[in-house]
């Protein structure tokens, strides 16, 4: 019975997060002390810096800032999602979240170098695969 209540004690502290400024997450920012916030949410990572598969410097990188879009961007497993929920120590007040349905929305009409380089990445391929196929054409059909 008593695992029983340590148990609810656990799940009503997750349900009431404790809530922090942008301001006062930017004060923890180096080694010994590093947050970050990621979809509104405030995670200490201090003790997860030599652990990180990455390296500590991507996260000492991003200590005391919002680190949503690096995170996104280099595609995250749901594992290491689930992992990041022990480190969460709190969420952002009311007033200084940005909107966030949870996942990366990429605006791809927007002028940029997105974009551009979007398509270049596409490009050098495509050129390359072509001139293969010529060159291979030329010499089969010379020989």
């Amino acid at each position: 019975m008593a695992t029983k209540n340590v148990k609810d004690d656990t799940s009503s502290a997750s349900s009431s997060s404790k809530l922090f400024t942008r301001a006062e997450v930017a004060k923890h920012n180096d080694h010994k002390d590093t947050w970050i916030i990621i979809h509104n949410n405030v995670y200490n990572v201090t003790s997860f810096l030599n652990e990180h598969p990455g390296g500590e410097e991507v996260l000492l990188e991003q200590g005391g800032n919002d680190a949503t879009e690096p995170f996104e961007d280099i595609g995250h497993s749901t594992d290491a999602r689930q992992m990041m929920e022990s480190y969460k120590i709190g969420e952002l007040i009311e007033e200084e979240r940005k909107q966030d349905n949870g996942k990366k929305d990429r605006d791809w009409s927007a002028n940029g170098e997105d974009n551009s380089s979007s398509w270049r990445s596409w490009l050098i391929p495509i050129v390359l695969g072509v001139f293969a196929t010529l060159v291979y054409r030329y010499f089969v059909s010379t020989h």
